[in-house]
Parts: structure tokens; sequence; C-alpha cells
């Protein structure tokens, strides 16, 4: 079953509504500072969730708040279906942003000012546009009372960006049940369109990434430990040069490249629309056709591990007993026990190693029915459009759903203009969205959402 076409009418209230809703959201500062302590959260997680729940009740729906501490709210509602034996779909998105420091902006980043088509605000494209579409195809179902073919569950989660743990963590291990009975979702950063000129003709195809894999992040803490004593006194124990020891092995040590079974699609595939081959050896000249996609899939060719803190001392005078480092490490599917066997023995005899967090690699099939609907749905908005499987160098809360069977896919909408590097609008400075694709995206969640 499909629902009812839409009149041209109801079109354009729900792609007004989705640029409504994503620009009322970037207004609500939901920053995520990360930590678990209660002051530093702020009231815009709760806040956003409360205009969410709004805006669903104004429909007619019942939607819950789910809080797994006070201000960290997670909204869930369920469309039933049509045919409730099917497994559900789940549509979520999340409602924390990173920080933005205005005074690097040349616009205010919780304004949502509209500039030659551009919205700009923290969160324009990470990932509130998104939450924004998901909600305008959502109301303009309860205004119609049209039924899917299968159960929609719709969660809006916290605490995505300091890795889900009062958001889709807690939402898996406290209330599985809002789950029951699904087996796919779709979220953030894919469906994005990349622009190939096509082999022979030299016309313009766009593609459009469907992520189907992640890789895994490992937050990592070293800790390194030696004698205490005053900084006049030779010490052949001082924990600050054992971990600088540490950093300095781990910046050092070269990564192997490989190329995963997500990415060689992606490079073939590509390489099959424009002509243009592409070496093992030699992947930073393949890497430039990709376009607003290249810094995602560059960093998908190699494991890696990043110093992002430092912590030691507290006198200048005095050598301390104790020093710390954060490392962001981020790997391949497959292998997680392969790097962490690495830090630790790059790390030497001196230095801990301590498991902040970990969040595990994907892989999601890419041949599937589900798959070939969300084809359909690009089509029917851009005849001739390529829909390729790709690896996201990041990570997304289809982590924690994968723990309960669930496949996640990253698909998020977007015609993009050929010449916006959209990459590294993710957590920039500036970051800003076409309205025109979040309009585009809302006619392809509808699509997608009736044919599914």
């Amino acid at each position: 079953m499909t629902l009812a076409d839409p009149t041209p009418e109801q079109l354009a209230l729900v792609e007004d509504e989705a640029v409504r809703i994503t620009r009322d959201l970037i207004r609500i500062d939901s920053s995520n500072y990360g930590g678990h302590d209660p002051e530093t959260w702020g009231p815009g997680e709760r806040e956003a969730a409360e205009y969410v729940v709004a805006q669903l009740e104004e429909v007619g729906l019942q939607p819950q708040i789910l809080e797994s501490a006070p201000g960290r709210a997670n909204v869930v509602v369920r469309l039933p279906g049509e045919d409730r034996e099917r497994g559900g779909l789940v549509l979520h998105g999340h409602l924390d942003v990173v920080p933005a420091a205005a005074e690097d902006w040349s616009v205010d980043p919780f304004a949502a000012e509209v500039i030659d088509g551009m919205l700009y605000g923290r969160g324009a494209v990470d990932m509130k546009d998104m939450d924004g579409m998901i909600l305008a195809v959502v109301r303009h179902l309860a205004r119609t009372g049209q039924k899917p073919p299968r159960d929609l569950v719709i969660v809006m989660f916290a605490d995505e960006e300091a890795g889900g743990t009062y958001g889709s963590r807690w939402m898996i291990e406290h209330h599985p049940e809002v789950f029951e009975g699904c087996t796919e979702a779709i979220s953030e950063v894919g469906g994005y369109s990349i622009t190939l000129p096509r082999k022979d003709t030299g016309e313009d195809v766009r593609a459009y990434l469907l992520q189907t894999a992640e890789k895994g992040y490992a937050w990592l803490k070293l800790r390194a430990t030696g004698r205490a004593g005053h900084g006049s006194v030779p010490n052949d124990e001082n924990a600050i040069v054992r971990l600088s020891q540490a950093v300095a092995a781990i910046d050092a040590h070269e990564f192997p490249r490989e190329y995963v079974a997500s990415v060689r699609t992606l490079f073939d595939r590509v390489s099959e629309i424009t002509g243009t081959p592409w070496q093992e050896d030699d992947a930073e000249s393949f890497l430039p056709l990709l376009g607003g996609a290249r810094q995602f899939v560059a960093g998908t060719l190699a494991d890696s591990a990043n110093v992002t803190t430092f912590h030691a001392g507290y006198k200048g005078n005095v050598i301390p007993q104790v020093a710390e480092a954060e490392l962001d490490c981020r790997f391949l599917p497959g292998h997680q026990d392969d790097l962490l066997q690495l830090i630790d023995e790059l790390s030497g005899e001196h230095v801990e190693v301590i498991i902040d967090k970990i969040g595990v690699s994907l892989d999601a099939p890419h041949e599937t029915a589900f798959v070939e609907a969300m084809h359909r749905s690009i089509l029917a908005e851009d005849p001739g459009a390529e829909l390729i499987p790709y690896c996201l160098s990041a990570g997304t809360d289809n982590k924690q759903l994968s723990q309960i069977g669930i496949d996640g896919y990253g698909f998020a909408p977007l015609q993009l203009p050929a010449d916006l590097d959209f990459a590294p609008l993710f957590h920039g400075i500036d970051e800003r969205v076409p309205v025109d694709a979040i309009r585009f995206g809302a006619r392809v969640l509808l699509r997608l959402v009736g044919d599914c």
C-alpha cells in the first residue's frame, strides 16, 4: 500500500513546515557540553523536547517524554501501520547540538537566518533539518488520517553529541519496548547528493550517498603515573614525560590503508558512472570526485587516533605524580579489538589505558527491499539519480539501535549544489543548509513513508 498523493496545497504545507520547524528548533539553544554535571546541561534539550511534543499534540498525536535525568529528554511516538505484522521503521533524530562560539560566526548561530537561500545556524545540518523533515511528514500523516504501510516509531533523542549516555543508550537499556517489532531505522549523515560527470556524455548526474556503514569509536583516557617531586631535582619517573612519550608514539603510528566493502562499493560505483578508475595505492587522486563528501570518505580509509586533551601539573616548580590525556579513536568495522590492543602497546608500561566509551562499528545490508524503496523515493523527485552506499567516518545513534537488531541507515535526503563543501559544515563555523534542500528532503521522506 502507498499513501494517497498529497494535493499541491498539502505538499506545499509539508515543505513549509519542514523549514519552519527546522528554524524553530535552531532558535532553541540545545548545546551539549558533555559530561555528567547537571549544572552544565542547560535547559535547551528539555525545551526542544517540549517544542516537539507541542508540534505532535497539535495534530492529535500523544507523544511521551522519557527523561533519563532532569532535563535530558527523549520524545517518542508510534504511528500504527496498515500491516502490524511487518517490522516497524524507526525515524530518529537528536535534539542536542555541539556548542557554537558566536564570535567566530558571521551570523548569530541560534538566530536561524536565511541568507541567499541558505539557512544558517547550529544544527542546520546536524541534525535539526532532518528533525524538521520528520516532524513535518508525521504531522501530514496525522492531519490526513492516513496509515503508513507499516508501523513508524518516531524518536527524538537527547545527548547524541556526547555518545548517547542520556539518550539512545539509556533508551535501549531502560525502554526497549519503544522499539518492539522494529527492524530498520533511518537518521542522519546520509542521503545527501554529490554531483558527478557521467562518462561519455559528460552530463552531470547526482548521486545520493546512502550511509550503510559507520566507523566505531573508542574514547580513551591515558593516565601516566610517576614520582612527584621538586622541579629542581632530577626525576627519571616524570609522569608528564611518560605521557608525552606515549602520545608521541601514538601520533607517529601510521595506520595501514584498508578498503572495507562499503568503501569499495562507493569507489566502484563512482568509477562506473564517471569512467574514472581508482587505484588502491592512490585514493587521494580519486577523492576530489566525491565533492562535498570527500572528507567523510577520506576518514574511512584507515583507523585513526587523535589526542584531544592533555591535563597535567598544578604548579610550575612541582613535578606531578599523574598526567592524563584523552584520545578519540575511530576504527573500521571489525577492527575494535586490534585498535585497543595497539593503543595499549604504543602507550607503554607506565601508562594506563582507560576506556571511557565505546561505540560499535556498523555495516548494514545495502541490497534490500527497503534500500530499493529509498532509491525509488529519490528517483521520484530527481529522475536519473543514483543511490550509492558509503561508510561514515563519524557515528550516529544507529549504533545503539544495532544492539537490539535494528539495521540503521543514514538517509536525510538533501539535494545539494555541486560546489557545496558539505562535510566541513558538520560541527563547523557558519553551519548552513539550502532551504530548497530541506523542501526536497521533506518530499522524499513523504514518499518513503508511503512506500516502505
